[in-house]
């Protein structure tokens, strides 16, 4: 247990740490000129069974209530000190504010330099101390009076917070390792040491973590939890972590980062709060009011923007949103405080809801039921209300991830609330069983309709359809919910487009006559440059008219693309060119392709080139820069000829239902230019 003492400047803090460990919390020569604390001090009490207890002494000066701050926002346990013959003061009422604000809810009230205060007197301020709490997150504590010089009181104290130390820690349990730094030293032969409170999670001598915001990387080379060595840190501890990495030195690491499991590695500049201020404010707060903001042990600047009409009344509590100055580590639930830009008071505090908000429409209905969710402390109710309000989806792995908690405690959330998860990157795009259910039916719904409307038409564009369905997925998570529909047998995918399985293409006999007699024209050692349509149209002694109508009709059905005015390319010629394309752009430290490369590695004329390149443009596909390109790999599948029941989305090679049957032309499968058809090796953003 981390015991944290409060208190007004020379009520005795240090003089009781020591009375109790035997250890002087002031550290520094400055601290003991002046007798007075300065910086944090640290000290440990042995326990008769267990381990021993933390003690975290900090300034009772109100020009140190920063110091203070880093200080207190790890501790379990509070001792708030008053000195008996002096009375409450004000860094007793600022430091009780502080714990309430940070919701420290266990502790007890000593009054110290009680050998120099009489029976009256004690009793007296028992009483203030009593009316003082009331109200706040320590109204139960206990007061006792000690005297740090005779040793009064100090044995039941000490016996009080062994017993306080047995009731199990209420810190989460599942969650991902986070240590608040508040010290970072070096020791000879040793390193560099970063010292702090394990907000939660634990870690092992060896693992790897990660320091945030800075992002550098590091190894546990050894620790020490509650002045111990030893292999694990676990929630709770008081813990010294020797680090090791590129990059990882004194001056890399300063106090308030925080040393986290790298997974739970995003820093944030923009949260949505709940914030209470201060009924002792003289002043209500409005928009984009200036404040200092402690969390953890770090300070930041920050602006309050309240979302809600109106100022922040004292006494108040609403919904803000919090603009720092620069990021910080930091996860949703966490405690903050608020304090005047001239760091002479504390304003308020409470606690962090969204890490991700959106700096528009932060007041609209839809926000306001997010928030809400958020603000449900059990994780699995929370993230249940979240996919029950507005848009009805949301990413599993950034919940848990700001929520730091643990995988195997993602799992279980998932498993329990009967999530269906859309796998994609890095993302985890969840929804409840219900509704996956209605999204299904409806994507079925709108395909179908589609295919009412343009029976001739291969299928629904993949883009057309997110868009006209709610939930509106991220894009890769509606390709993975399309692949889920797909392995299910809903719908089939071929390339850009989805259909319903149901539904089939075919060309009336004369038309399929007159397309398997253009087909060749398009293939073999001229793809690249196949004949326009009024050369075809010469070649086949038909109408231009009948076969611009027949190559349409073949675009629509996926096996031929109108790359520029009456110029089409057999589908499958496009695919391989897209491979060209991507191979140019794959070249180890190559920027960009040109169209110059494009034009050799195909053997083709210029002006061919530019129309292939500008029609991969306006596509997608290529993204042009000056004079060179380069690839986007969300487009690569756009060409993909029949990925469909579970083929995988980027390279299937199931054929699409009515696609003519080359061997029926050519007596065999026809040779492109030394590639099979069929064979050509398929276009993935693996390959690139």
């Amino acid at each position: 247990m981390i015991i944290g003492l409060a208190g007004h400047i020379d009520h005795g803090k240090t003089a009781l740490v020591r009375a109790l460990t035997g250890v002087d919390g002031d550290r520094l020569k400055e601290e003991k000129a002046r007798g007075i604390t300065i910086d944090l001090g640290f000290a440990f009490m042995p326990t008769s069974a267990g381990p021993p207890l933390g003690f975290i002494d900090v300034p009772g000066h109100e020009r140190f209530v920063h110091t203070m701050l880093a200080g207190a926002a790890g501790i379990e346990y509070a001792i708030l000190t008053i000195a008996a013959d002096d009375g409450i003061k004000p860094q007793t009422l600022e430091h009780l504010a502080i714990l309430d604000l940070l919701g420290v809810d266990r502790g007890v009230v000593v009054l110290t330099k009680a050998d120099l205060a009489s029976h009256e007197r004690l009793a007296e301020v028992a009483r203030e101390a009593r009316a003082m709490i009331g109200g706040t997150t320590l109204a139960n504590a206990r007061v006792l009076a000690v005297s740090a010089a005779t040793g009064q009181g100090v044995d039941a104290l000490r016996a009080h917070l062994e017993a306080a130390s047995s009731v199990p820690s209420n810190r989460s349990q599942g969650t991902g390792f986070r240590l608040a730094v508040d010290r970072v030293f070096t020791l000879s032969g040793i390193g560099v040491v970063a010292t702090g409170t394990v907000y939660s999670g634990s870690a092992r001598v060896g693992d790897r973590v990660q320091i945030s915001p800075s992002g550098l990387m590091a190894r546990v080379r050894s620790l020490h939890a509650q002045n111990r060595a030893a292999e694990t840190a676990r929630a709770g501890d008081r813990c010294a972590l020797n680090l090791a990495g590129p990059g990882i030195e004194k001056e890399a690491i300063r106090r308030g980062d925080v040393v986290l499991d790298p997974g739970l590695h995003a820093p944030t500049d923009r949260i949505d709060a709940i914030m209470r201020l201060l009924p002792g404010e003289k002043k209500p707060i409005g928009q984009w009011f200036p404040v200092h903001l402690h969390h953890g042990a770090s300070e930041v600047g920050a602006r309050i923007v309240p979302l809600k009409d109106g100022p922040i009344a004292p006494g108040d509590e609403a919904e803000v949103q919090l603009v720092l100055d620069r990021p910080i580590a930091a996860a949703a639930m966490d405690r903050y405080v608020v304090r005047d830009v001239s760091a002479q008071r504390t304003l308020g505090g409470g606690v962090f809801l969204d890490l991700r908000p959106p700096a528009r429409k932060r007041r609209s209905p839809e926000r306001q039921a997010q928030r809400a969710a958020l603000a449900i402390l059990d994780p699995f109710a929370s993230f249940a209300a979240l996919l029950a309000a507005p848009p009805f989806a949301a990413d599993l792995a950034v919940f848990a991830r700001d929520r730091a908690l643990s995988g195997a405690r993602t799992d279980e959330l998932a498993s329990a609330l009967n999530l269906v998860v859309l796998e994609a990157a890095n993302s985890r795009m969840a929804l409840a069983r219900e509704q996956w259910s209605m999204f299904a039916s409806a994507a079925a719904t709108r395909v179908a309709a589609c295919h009412a409307e343009n029976p001739d038409l291969q299928g629904m564009g993949r883009e057309e359809l997110r868009l006209a369905l709610q939930p509106r997925l991220p894009k890769r998570a509606f390709d993975a919910a399309l692949q889920k529909l797909a392995r299910a047998n809903e719908v089939v995918l071929d390339g850009a487009f989805v259909r319903l399985p149901s539904h089939e293409i075919r060309l009336t006999a004369e038309d399929m006559a007159a397309w398997e007699i253009v087909a060749p024209l398009l293939a073999g050692s001229e793809r690249f440059r196949p004949p326009r349509v009024r050369d075809i149209a010469a070649a086949t002694d038909r109408p231009e008219a009948d076969i611009r109508r027949i190559l349409k009709r073949a675009g629509r059905m996926g096996w031929a693309d109108e790359v520029a005015h009456d110029n089409f390319f057999l589908r499958s010629t496009v695919r391989e060119m897209v491979g060209i394309a991507a191979g140019l752009a794959a070249v180890p430290r190559n920027v960009g392709f040109s169209a110059a490369q494009f034009r050799d590695r195909m053997a083709n004329g210029r002006k061919v080139a530019i129309q292939i390149l500008d029609f991969f443009d306006r596509r997608g596909v290529t993204l042009r820069q000056g004079d060179l390109r380069r690839i986007n790999p969300a487009r690569l599948d756009l060409f993909e000829v029949g990925s469909e029941n579970g083929d995988d989305a980027h390279g299937g090679e199931s054929s699409p239902v009515g696609r003519p049957d080359f061997k029926s032309v050519w007596g065999s499968e026809p040779v492109l230019g030394g590639f099979d058809s069929h064979s050509l090796p398929p276009v993935s953003k693996r390959a690139v």
